[in-house]
């Protein structure tokens, strides 16, 4: 029978497969995984502000800050003032067309990954997490 720290370190491994693949895989655009998220989820989020960029792509404000400022100097991303001192984010043509591209290789790579998987076996294992997750944060 597997422990709990088995069953985390299977989770840890699996999501530290799925970072390398991606993180190759979208290097042929020009952008990391981290790039891509962001381009993820401003699509899902225009106008997000930095905070809410950091927390969704699991950093803190002032790395965010840094990743998206080159972001934006590369054109992927704008900047824009928000109510107060904030920021609002949007993607730019050339960051919807990076992003749309990332997700053609981002689904090949995690199709792959969970192919040797049946629709309920997926199913079910995304309802265990969902499971999971929704229980309080332990620590």
């Amino acid at each position: 029978m597997r422990t709990d720290q088995d069953v985390a370190l299977l989770v840890k491994r699996l999501q530290h497969r799925h970072h390398r693949a991606l993180n190759a895989a979208l290097a042929e655009l020009g952008v990391s995984l981290v790039q891509w998220d962001t381009l993820r989820h401003l699509s899902r989020h225009p106008d997000a502000s930095l905070h809410d960029l950091a927390q969704l792509t699991f950093q803190t404000d002032q790395s965010f800050g840094s990743l998206a400022t080159r972001m934006a100097d590369r054109g992927l991303i704008e900047r824009t003032p928000g109510p107060g001192r904030a920021v609002r984010h949007r993607l730019t043509p050339r960051g919807l067309q990076l992003k749309e591209a990332g997700d053609v290789l981002v689904n090949r790579v995690i199709g792959a990954s969970f192919a040797p998987l049946s629709a309920d076996e997926r199913d079910q294992l995304g309802g265990l997490l969902e499971r999971l997750l929704a229980q309080p944060s332990a620590g």
